[in-house]
């Protein structure tokens, strides 16, 4: 029987390395890297650096979380099964990712005019937490599938860690907090080639007791907020949480570990050192990957700078929450990407467009085998979009496919691209008709709109494209746009 199971394991998986290969760029390594999981493993173990709940995330932050999405789309196209975290910080960040400054929930509650306590810090964390998470529904991502730990659930958990490394001589105290001694751990700064003066140059020592720049608080002194611990009361640091739910919810290896292009000097730095140390050594993560960061009209899009876009924003100026997700899926995760109301009008046009190739089909095809497979190795070249979006397009116009297999087409890629095409949507329903028209019936027009259409169908069947294309153009021009269908042409009205 075990003899039979190995032979069909080495089957299957035989099969599956006559696949597409997948690619992802690892920051640890700087180098685009086949991604694979030891044998009969499919369970990909993955965890997204969450939002700090203290205030609503703008569209900047959201694209970390669409990029996540995408990138479990991905694996999971790819016969991958995957679980995945993403944490809720509602304690210890400070307003400085060098440990300096107040702890952003504490701001919060300043700023929202209510006492600090425990208690209105996590009704305040629920209320931002529960605004994050419709916001990640309305861009088509599925919450139910992903577990959302809290930093203010795992304290004992992050205090266990802390005590392991102070154990290990890893930690010491200084005069207002617990520190991690980063000269006790060689490889500090390896992810992202991070030299020790760049990290230097990136902190400040604000405690004559703290013994190195590049030291990083795992528990911070408060007499009047916090929690009880062996060093006193006060509340973890921002890096330690991440390491201690990381253990919690996935075990002390992960397979891919994702945040923003901003956490690799610090943030991440200090998780790989905390982890490591306290699991000697075994690598925290496989893959690291980052995404860069979105400009706001080509300036930096940040709270404290008041320059920033919210999902509600984009929402009361007209535009369909996924057209936004279109628009991030645009540029490659690893490229900076600049947002512009032009740029989403756009944007909403191309999704519109996919929203009524995929409505106005009611037949059934199948996805071209060679366009699916030149689709599929651009999501796998590293979450190549753009290069996805493109050959989607190509495909499209692909005259020699049935308008039938066009949508099959776009609905398998659009397992990856996650724009809810298909799926029933009023809102986008009512965009469409917006900006195409209504549906109208053929026996309903005029004679003379009806004969153009007749003698355009008789020139698609001929194939003389650039006489039907022609007709078309005259179509419009009467206020009439056509789309082809398995069952004929569909017309829409506009006005």
């Amino acid at each position: 029987m075990i003899s039979w199971l190995i032979m069909w394991f080495d089957a299957l998986f035989a099969g599956a390395s006559k696949r597409i290969p997948l690619y992802f760029y690892n920051t640890l390594t700087k180098s685009k890297e086949e991604f694979t999981l030891p044998r009969y493993t499919r369970s990909v173990r993955m965890y997204n650096c969450g939002p700090t709940v203290y205030d609503v995330q703008h569209i900047g932050n959201l694209s970390a979380f669409v990029f996540a999405d995408v990138l479990r789309r991905t694996l999971e196209y790819n016969g991958f099964n995957v679980k995945q975290v993403i944490n809720i910080t509602d304690v210890g960040h400070l307003s400085s990712d060098a440990d300096e400054g107040e702890d952003k929930m504490s701001k919060g509650l300043q700023r929202e005019g209510l006492s600090l306590t425990l208690e209105n810090m996590r009704k305040l964390g629920e209320r931002y937490t529960a605004i994050f998470l419709e916001d990640l529904k309305k861009l088509d991502i599925d919450i139910e599938r992903i577990t959302f730990p809290r930093a203010s659930e795992h304290i004992r958990a992050q205090i266990a860690m802390i005590q392991t490394l102070e154990e290990k001589t890893l930690a010491y105290r200084a005069e207002d907090g617990v520190y991690f001694d980063t000269s006790r751990f060689p490889a500090y700064g390896t992810l992202g080639g991070i030299e020790s003066e760049d990290t230097s140059r990136a902190r400040v020592v604000s405690k004559a007791t703290k013994r190195n720049a590049t030291d990083f608080a795992l528990w911070k002194f408060n007499d009047e907020l916090g929690w009880e611990s062996p060093w006193g009361k006060g509340f973890p640091g921002w890096h330690i949480e991440c390491s201690a739910m990381i253990n919690a919810t996935l075990g002390k290896q992960i397979d891919i570990h994702t945040g923003g292009i901003e956490h690799i000097a610090i943030h991440h730095n200090n998780e790989i050192a905390q982890s490591e140390s306290t699991t000697s050594k075994k690598p925290l993560s496989r893959f690291w990957m980052h995404r860069a960061h979105v400009q706001l009209e080509g300036g930096k899009m940040a709270k404290r700078e008041g320059n920033v876009v919210y999902l509600s924003d984009v929402m009361k100026r007209g535009f369909h929450p996924l057209s936004l997700r279109y628009l991030f899926l645009g540029a490659h995760y690893r490229t900076p990407s600049n947002f512009t109301w032009d740029a989403l009008d756009a944007a909403q046009t191309s999704f519109l467009k996919l929203r009524r190739l995929v409505d106005a089909e009611s037949g059934r095809g199948t996805a071209a085998a060679d366009w699916k497979a030149r689709i599929h190795k651009r999501f796998n070249d590293d979450l190549d979009t753009p290069g996805a979006l493109g050959a989607m397009w190509e495909m499209i116009k692909d005259r020699k496919l049935s308008s039938a297999d066009i949508q099959a087409g776009i609905l398998d890629a659009d397992r990856i691209f996650g724009l809810g095409l298909g799926k029933e949507d009023e809102a986008a329903r009512a965009l469409c008709q917006k900006m195409f028209g209504t549906p109208v019936e053929l026996s309903s027009l005029p004679e003379r709109i009806r004969t153009i259409v007749e003698a355009r169908e008789a020139a698609r069947k001929e194939k003389k494209w650039e006489h039907a294309d022609m007709l078309r153009n005259e179509l419009q021009k009467m206020g009439y746009t056509i789309e082809d269908t398995s069952a004929g042409p569909r017309l829409f009205q506009k006005g």
